[in-house]
């Protein structure tokens, strides 16, 4: 059995479970975090019965800190290498900046304070095995703004995710750790959930915003995933504090 092990933070459903699947086809052994205990529990017989690979699972709730240190506890006993870490967690709840609460606001700078903590566990845990690949999930939204979907403080949070990228990149480089981020437009992903009746999140956003990517759909938790193991792998072992705009060419411009 392999020593090694992949780390997902948030991966009990859309793209983190979509890589998840994606390295367990590899043969890979993974960890998943999430909140939902009944989703994870679903996420993990799934995974399970796919061929190769072992999976374990974590319930933790991100914005419970006392749940994050004992978390990191944990992470600090691992005596396996965990030379992956997707941090997948994420909520998208768009709101006119003028509407924004003490809450609002908190809800992301929490989250994000939490993934910096944890990742900081597990960077240590990859100095220690010498070498590991971290991926980081940003957003277009962190890049530009979209005025259907008024949404600054999640921008603001994911922005400082990008810069967190580029920052671990330049000072974990030495002891052999790449930290890439990929930037996401509109992915059919239950987040959407905060405000679209999860039931017709799919419709609503083909009908919505397929148009507004040049490639012509909205893109699928499978197209992230793909490209999060890539970035993961060897194969990207020249590749590091790169924010890859995986949107189906929305930055590039649009009609």
């Amino acid at each position: 059995m392999s020593d090694k092990i992949s780390y997902i933070i948030g991966g009990s459903s859309g793209m983190g479970l979509a890589t998840a699947k994606k390295l367990v086809s590899q043969g890979r052994n993974v960890c998943i975090y999430a909140h939902d205990a009944p989703k994870l529990e679903a996420a993990k017989a799934e995974l399970e019965a796919m061929h190769g690979g072992r999976v374990e699972t974590r319930v933790i709730n991100l914005y419970d800190f006392k749940a994050v240190e004992a978390a990191i506890e944990v992470i600090g006993a691992e005596t396996r290498h965990i030379d992956q870490l997707m941090n997948s967690a994420g909520v998208f709840a768009p709101k006119p900046f003028i509407d924004n609460t003490w809450a609002d606001y908190d809800k992301y700078m929490d989250l994000n304070r939490s993934i910096f903590m944890m990742t900081q566990a597990v960077v240590r845990n990859m100095i220690a095995h010498k070498g590991g690949a971290i991926l980081n999930v940003g957003s277009m939204w962190a890049h530009q703004a979209i005025k259907a979907t008024p949404s600054m403080a999640y921008s603001m949070a994911k922005a400082a995710i990008h810069s967190m990228t580029q920052h671990l990149a330049m000072e974990l480089g030495e002891h052999g750790i790449r930290v890439n981020a990929i930037a996401p437009a509109v992915v059919v992903t239950p987040i959407y959930g905060e405000f679209i009746d999860p039931k017709e999140i799919e419709s609503a956003l083909t009908s919505g915003f397929d148009s507004f990517h040049p490639i012509g759909r909205v893109g699928r938790p499978e197209d992230i995933a793909n490209h999060a193991a890539f970035l993961l792998s060897d194969e990207a072992s020249w590749t590091t504090g790169a924010i890859h705009d995986v949107d189906g060419g929305v930055m590039a411009g649009r009609s």
